[in-house]
């Protein structure tokens, strides 16, 4: 016998679904690897970078969750966390590393091999991003969620953590 299903469980599903289709029709025309794209949609940890103006990396490393929102990379963060002032100041080249290979050290080496996207970030304000974001995590980190979900909501909220997207550069 069938159980119905809740309003919350409905619109987490049709979330993710729609992330899904809009995924599908976004990534044909990032050229992206296929094996970038699977790690994209697969992996539950981005390692994100800011370049410097020569291209470097920073010494700034850090894996964090993400969902992936069409082509983009999308993850919410501090306010005033060096991804967001690295962003503020006008460091918007960022690379990106996806799998789960531990916590970062600051041992390079740890990212060689993964899979990378050099990407632009960018603030997204959007109210059905964040939203978009909170459906997706909940999917995704489904054990550690109901912890963290009161925290985001909270912090956004206050205006404590910001939303950062990360396009594919071409």
């Amino acid at each position: 016998m069938h159980q119905p299903i809740d309003r919350r469980s409905f619109l987490l599903g049709a979330a993710a679904l729609g992330s899904l289709a809009l995924a599908r029709s976004r990534f044909a025309h990032a050229k992206l690897a296929p094996a970038t794209l699977a790690a994209m949609r697969d992996s539950k940890l981005v390692y994100v970078s800011p370049l410097k103006a020569d291209g470097a990396e920073s010494r700034c490393h850090g894996e964090v969750w993400y969902f992936v929102d069409g082509a983009d990379v999308v993850l919410a963060t501090a306010h005033d966390g060096w991804k967001a002032r690295a962003l503020a100041r006008g460091r918007d080249r960022t690379r990106l590393w996806f799998g789960d290979l531990g916590r970062y050290r600051g041992d390079k080496t740890l990212l060689a091999g993964a899979p990378t996207v050099d990407a632009r970030a960018s603030l997204d304000k959007a109210p059905v991003v964040f939203e978009r974001l909170l459906a997706a995590f909940a999917l995704r980190y489904p054990d550690e969620w109901d912890k963290w979900e009161p925290r985001f909501r909270a912090s956004q909220k206050s205006g404590e953590r910001v939303v950062i997207r990360y396009r594919p550069a071409p």
